[in-house]
């Protein structure tokens, strides 16, 4: 076991592993509630740059990573891992910017989703399809406070999102423990660095600024990624996945009461659609090796620091 996959600490492991991954799964969602709040102030991807910014410093100061000796494909490995992770960052907050956190983190789901259902490579899994293109079809019908940019960007970040599912596989396998993901993180924040700056100028300097992008990368990674990881340690992994398929309706949760986003009747069906396709995808999906078990809709343990 490395210095990275120790145990957590006795308060966490006290805590039943379904509270945790719940918990996980509130604090991502009150963060990007959080975080749309904030767009009247700091643009979305000024607002992405901060909250990468404090996952990367936690990372780094945890990970620790060895960065000598490494060959070139795994820099190759990384640098794509890191070009998925910014690049579905930055799409979802622009969606969310535009349309309502909740059909936002719907659409999104589409990406882990044809993740699990290619990799089951059963034919029977292609009713969790069928139901999760009902849900988009009914977003058809009524299309109440949705954009067609802001469509777009969450498809986007949806595509990230898979791209950043096969690149921790493949990261996992060369960089050990957390590593690959702090060396990511930091290509991430590089990548985001220049367009948040010149969109969002001195305003990143402003100390309350400041703080609440902090408090953004806590919700949005810091919480998330220690409770996840404390519960996984106890948790079947496709108990894990199913439970995080909650995170479309714990999105419009979170913004029906921070930020008064109320969808219709014909948009929380859509998102049930969706939900429940994720979840019956992730709980049929066929348990791979351990040398291959990254190809998961929730790859361990990189799936926290998503976003």
């Amino acid at each position: 076991m490395t210095r990275t996959e120790q145990p957590a600490d006795g308060l966490l492991e006290r805590v039943p592993a379904t509270w945790l991954v719940l918990t996980g799964v509130v604090s991502v969602q009150v963060g990007a509630a959080l975080a749309k709040d904030l767009f009247s102030q700091v643009p979305p991807t000024a607002m992405v740059l901060l909250r990468l910014a404090t996952a990367t410093a936690v990372l780094l100061a945890v990970a620790r990573p060895r960065l000598r000796g490494r060959t070139r494909r795994d820099w190759l490995v990384v640098l794509a891992f890191g070009l998925a992770l910014a690049g579905m960052n930055v799409a979802i907050y622009q969606s969310f910017a535009r349309i309502p956190l909740g059909m936002a983190v719907t659409i999104e789901f589409l990406g882990p989703l044809a993740v699990a259902v290619v990799a089951s490579r059963r034919l029977r899994d292609v009713v969790w399809v069928v139901l999760a293109g009902a849900g988009v079809a009914l977003l058809g019908f009524d299309p109440t406070g949705l954009s067609v940019s802001g469509v777009l960007y969450a498809l986007a970040a949806a595509a990230c999102w898979a791209a950043y599912i096969l690149c921790s596989a493949r990261t996992g396998r060369r960089w050990s423990g957390l590593s690959g993901l702090a060396v990511a993180s930091v290509v991430g924040l590089l990548l985001v660095g220049g367009p948040a700056v010149a969109a969002a100028g001195s305003t990143l300097l402003r100390p309350e600024v400041l703080l609440l992008g902090v408090a953004v990368g806590v919700l949005s990674s810091v919480i998330p990624y220690s409770a996840e990881l404390s519960a996984l340690r106890r948790m079947p992994p496709r108990v894990f996945g199913v439970l995080m398929s909650l995170e479309p309706a714990a999105a419009a949760l979170a913004a029906l009461l921070l930020l008064g986003e109320a969808l219709t009747a014909l948009q929380w069906l859509a998102l049930a659609c969706v939900v429940l396709a994720s979840a019956g995808a992730t709980r049929s999906a066929t348990p791979r090796p351990a040398s291959v078990r990254g190809v998961s809709t929730r790859p361990r343990p990189y799936r926290g620091w998503r976003r």
